[in-house]
């Protein structure tokens, strides 16, 4: 994706990041703009890799593996950034604490939802294997029992997932709180802010997406409005606007389901339903067999995506927590000192949720 660059500005791919985040008043040094802009060009350049040029990889299996690798990896990098900015959680504010310990545990249970959703698709392989059993030569009554698979198959397939449909509503929470504390006091902090805030975007943006995708419903699509002073800003609208308009299109050809590889085995289905449907050996014995085939090279396929896309969103859930439980660990050694009330006041409230 091409971009107009700005004049004079050789060394920054994005813009000037001294210009976009050196508000008067701001005081971050020089250290600590160069570690916010190091986050933020890597964020733009991971956003920027998700827009392909060719839209019929949008919402493939692999670009969907794809999207959740890039959030691992920004999850990732706010672990190192924090790192970087030498912040141990002793000198943390109260509310930065609270909106990082809000975004996790609502991501916990945003990854249960998706890992069900792709545990139930991958039931459905169970019903596709049944088919092709059904369908050997050595099975008696093969048709029949093919048949019935089939059409248990398009009923599992078509089922609705309360779980999705929860974490729709976990997700408008996080937009209603995308607004970040202000920080007036700490340089660090400012950065801590400003670099969660692209993290709970790039969050948000991803995961509606993929509920959008599991729940058949454009509905569930969030639109972000980013202000300019973010490195990453533009190349995030862009991406927002071209995955979302391709989703809505995808959605208003009446498709019940806009994952690639999942389509593709629907067609499959439907294209050797009526093959078997009267219980009778096919007419054309060489176009049923390749009808066969191609549901099993399909099936085989959207198994093999549905395992890739499961390992991805684990290892998502598994950062996400490991992330909570340190934060979690060291609000319990600050509890230690008597001096500091910070610990405690905010696992009382962790406990009390």
């Amino acid at each position: 994706m091409s971009r107009p660059q700005e004049p004079h500005q050789p060394f920054f791919h994005f813009g000037n990041p001294f210009r976009r985040l050196s508000p008067k008043g701001s005081h971050l040094s020089q250290k600590l703009l160069l570690l916010l802009n190091n986050f933020e060009e890597t964020l733009a350049g991971r956003l920027e890799k998700l827009n392909p040029d060719d839209k019929e990889e949008i919402l493939s299996l692999s670009w969907m593996k794809s999207a959740m690798e890039s959030l691992c990896e920004t999850h990732n990098d706010i672990k190192t950034l924090i790192t970087g900015l030498d912040l141990p959680v002793s000198d943390w504010d109260e509310k930065w604490i609270d909106v990082y310990l809000d975004i996790s545990v609502n991501l916990l249970d945003i990854c249960i939802a998706f890992s069900s959703e792709l545990s139930r698709l991958n039931q459905g392989n169970l019903l596709l294997q049944c088919v092709l059993h059904n369908l050997e030569p050595s099975c008696s009554k093969p048709f029949i029992r093919a048949r019935s698979s089939l059409d248990s198959w398009s009923r599992h397939i078509r089922s609705k997932n309360p779980r999705v449909e929860n974490c729709c509503t976990i997700l408008d929470k996080l937009v209603e709180s995308i607004d970040l504390p202000k920080v007036k006091n700490s340089a660090k902090g400012k950065v801590l802010m400003s670099a969660m805030y692209g993290v709970k975007v790039q969050t948000i943006f991803i995961c509606s997406v993929f509920a959008a995708a599991f729940s058949g419903s454009p509905q569930k699509l969030i639109e972000l409005d980013v202000a300019d002073k973010y490195v990453w800003a533009q190349v995030f609208t862009c991406l927002q606007t071209s995955i979302n308009g391709e989703i809505r299109n995808m959605f208003s050809g009446g498709r019940f389901t806009v994952l690639k590889e999942l389509e593709a085995v629907d067609t499959s289905v439907k294209k050797l339903h009526p093959m078997i449907q009267d219980g009778d050996d096919p007419v054309e014995a060489e176009a049923f067999q390749n009808s066969v085939s191609d549901l099993a090279m399909r099936g085989e396929k959207l198994s093999q995506g549905l395992d890739l896309l499961t390992k991805e969103v684990d290892s998502f859930f598994q950062i996400v927590l490991t992330g909570r439980d340190a934060l979690l660990s060291n609000l319990r050694l600050t509890v230690t000192d008597s001096d500091t009330k910070l610990g405690g006041n905010v696992l009382e409230r962790v406990l009390s949720r």
